[in-house]
């Protein structure tokens, strides 16, 4: 059998474009063969699919390239959640832009591998600049800001805890209640101590309660704030909570995972004032970014921070080489081997400049507040509250908990609709996360029509 061609060099555009073909079909065929938002049938239903399509998973001898592209492609594209879909809507899961896919499909041939310039000359550099890029957007009047690329929200909160500790060594952590679990997550692995939690009985981090605790507890301190919260999408006040660490001495992190693309917008980029005095901010662009995953970010207002991450392995970044003038990559990253994520995103801003950015947030965010007129009008509905970003929870009006869960397994167990859940005022609601900048005030009104049929059949108070 002679080897299988390689997707690089010269020859690997030809290698590369019969292959795509069937890939393509396969998606079509796999998203035709769904239905739908949603595979039908739960989780024992996928999974028998999937198991009779990928068994045996090492045979002997090969079935072929095409053939093992079209049945595992076409089965996964069955059996998967599609945010394409206006009526999956429950997770900050986005369909990418096929212009990002098509950039990350040339960054998977050509196979950049960032921890080192010799292994990335070109990549090394786009990186390098959009990064500073995109560190500008957060801080604008900082001489010198920089950016890392991460895995998402959860590796950027883990970097911004970890060197506030390298500056000021085991400092206390001090975030709401609605803080996205990785702040705990990453005070454990850093062996810091247990994050104190602060009311959020507005929904947001309470200020009163923030002052006393600042007060109270020994530093040092550092104080994480949210702009989009991952229940609700709220955005704690920023400018105020900045206020109280400058009075208390304390450093400020935000996780603005979620709500930082309100930076590209001209109508919501007010929302996030106070962004620019954090010590360091979590991004996120396959979230309101609409980049395959992954695609994070973490922002600082110099780069000078970012120096306890230096270390030196001589077969990557020899003192010699960086002295004559090779770039030094491994301290760009806790990681050593990473992808080229930075190429989709360059990619995309260079395609759609930030106007274009802006306008899908927009739409994003405009669609939430016409999902959230029709549940407000609607006597069998119930709002939790107007959404902030593109969030927006809602539940049947006198159904239980127990009822409301059940409505959304339902419609998953369908494949009709993909809602979340989420708790909020000791309740339990439905969640939709509105990050298809496709969908139409008909597609809204399909959404809620799916909650109203399951309130009928499913025997739900009205």
């Amino acid at each position: 059998m002679p080897s299988p061609p390689l997707a690089g060099g010269t020859a690997g555009p030809d290698a590369l474009r019969p292959l795509l073909a069937v890939v393509l079909d396969a998606l079509h065929e796999g998203a035709v063969a769904r239905g739908g938002p949603f595979p039908v049938g739960g989780p024992d239903a996928v999974a028998a699919r999937v198991r009779e399509a990928a068994e045996p998973v090492l045979p002997d001898t090969g079935t072929g390239a095409e053939d093992a592209l079209r049945t595992l492609v076409r089965t996964l594209a069955h059996g998967a959640a599609d945010p394409a879909n206006p009526l999956c809507a429950a997770h900050l899961h986005t369909s990418p832009l096929a212009l990002a896919v098509a950039a990350d499909l040339a960054a998977s041939a050509l196979n950049p591998s960032m921890d080192s310039w010799d292994q990335a000359p070109a990549a090394s550099e786009l990186e390098a600049m959009v990064s500073r890029t995109l560190a500008a957007e957060v801080y604008p009047e900082r001489d010198e800001p920089d950016a890392l690329v991460t895995t998402g929200g959860t590796e950027s909160n883990q970097l911004g805890l970890l060197l506030a500790r390298e500056r000021h060594g085991a400092v206390q952590v001090v975030c709401a209640a609605g803080a996205h679990h990785s702040v705990h997550r990453a005070a454990w692995l850093l062996d810091l101590p247990e994050p104190v939690t602060v009311p959020t009985s507005s929904g947001v981090l309470d200020l009163a309660a923030l002052d006393t605790a600042l007060r109270d507890l020994p530093g040092p301190l550092l104080v994480v704030a949210t702009a989009g919260t991952t229940d609700t999408g709220r955005i704690d006040p920023l400018p105020e909570i900045a206020d109280l660490c400058r009075r208390h001495g304390a450093e400020l992190h935000i996780d603005a995972s979620y709500g930082g693309p309100l930076l590209f917008s001209a109508e919501h980029r007010g929302k996030l004032a106070g962004l620019e005095r954090a010590q360091s901010v979590a991004l996120d662009l396959h979230k309101l970014g609409w980049q395959p995953i992954a695609a994070g970010l973490l922002a600082v207002p110099d780069r000078a921070h970012l120096s306890p991450l230096r270390f030196t392995a001589d077969y990557l970044n020899a003192e010699d080489d960086t002295k004559a003038g090779l770039p030094d990559l491994l301290g760009r990253s806790l990681r050593t081997t990473r992808r080229p994520d930075i190429v989709k995103i360059a990619v995309t801003l260079r395609a759609l400049g930030r106007t274009g950015l802006g306008e899908l947030v927009d739409h994003t965010c405009a669609a939430a507040q016409q999902l959230a007129d029709l549940v407000d009008e609607h006597p069998r509905l119930e709002l939790y509250e107007r959404p902030t970003l593109a969030t927006v929870l809602f539940r049947p009006a006198g159904a239980t908990d127990e009822q409301t869960a059940d409505i959304r397994r339902t419609l998953l167990a369908d494949g009709r609709a993909v809602l979340g859940r989420a708790r909020g005022g000791g309740r339990l609601w439905l969640k939709a996360t509105l990050l298809n900048p496709h969908a139409t005030p008909g597609d809204l009104a399909a959404l809620i029509q799916e909650v109203l049929i399951e309130l009928v059949e499913g025997g739900t108070p009205r």
